[in-house]
């Protein structure tokens, strides 16, 4: 599979599928966080062409899953174009931190995404471009080097990059430790991905860019996180998760599960 494949399913998808014709669920509160706390963030200016895709990428319930709070140090890991990362910056507020990571491996293959990224943190910049809120990070893929240890990382329908052959061998492992290892005790890791059939192993990451759930968790667990919450705010059933995920038959319709993890306080 090639590598220009292989990313634009994390980047080109902006993390969390295309748009449907299909009406959102209801919302559901996660512990007292809601996603009408965050309409500051969702409506952010900087946002504004993010917002064609907002119906199905329900924003709004994704801070409140993943329960940011104003003040946090937070990880966008494998940012692509910036979604997330723009997402985050009012979400943390004005004493908070966003780190937007984008692997060299990323921008090796398309240069542009590096503009992209220099394109995320400029509105959270002061009148010298230098970075007050959002924080740009280039490395490679399991090693982005936060510079300080973080209360939440995120990462949206990237995780099945780490298991593709074009990976050096272990990058999965050594990935996930490092998101592990980089978060406060107590910090949590949100995962969002396309499911792929049970079963089906590091091969679906490959030719479908899907997620197998069972190794997703093994891999996770592996690492010492614990899984703390699964929400459906992405479950499409009726996906039978064998197609490719640019598919015309599916795009825009997987299923896809979202995690909240916990590193042991």
């Amino acid at each position: 599979m090639a590598l220009r494949s292989i990313i634009c399913a994390g980047v080109l998808l902006a993390g969390l599928g295309g748009c449907s014709s299909e009406a959102p669920p209801e919302e559901t509160a996660s512990e007292g966080y809601t996603a009408q706390q965050y309409m500051q963030s969702v409506n952010d200016i900087a946002r504004m062409d993010d917002r064609q895709y907002d119906e199905t990428r329900r924003p709004g319930e994704l801070l409140a899953f993943a329960q940011i709070d104003k003040g946090d140090v937070v990880g966008d890991y494998i940012m692509g174009g910036g979604y997330i990362t723009r997402l985050l910056a009012m979400a943390v507020g004005a004493n908070g931190k966003v780190y937007a990571f984008q692997p060299e491996e990323f921008i090796g293959f398309r240069p542009e995404y590096a503009g992209e990224q220099d394109a995320a943190v400029a509105p959270y910049s002061d009148d010298d471009g230098n970075p007050t809120r959002v924080f740009p990070l280039r490395g490679p893929i399991a090693q982005p080097g936060w510079p300080e240890p973080l209360d939440t990382i995120i990462t949206v329908t990237n995780f099945h990059d780490l298991f593709i052959a074009q990976m050096p061998e272990g990058t999965a492992d050594a990935a996930s430790q490092m998101l592990f290892d980089a978060l406060k005790p107590g910090g949590s890791l949100v995962v969002v991905d396309h499911l792929a059939a049970e079963g089906s192993g590091a091969e679906a990451a490959d030719t479908l860019h899907r997620m197998d759930r069972q190794l997703a968790l093994d891999t996770l667990t592996g690492a010492g996180f614990a899984l703390e919450e699964e929400a459906d705010l992405y479950s499409r059933p009726d996906d039978p998760r064998d197609a490719n995920v640019f598919d015309d038959s599916i795009r825009g319709q997987t299923d896809q599960f979202a995690w909240r993890l916990r590193k042991p306080g």
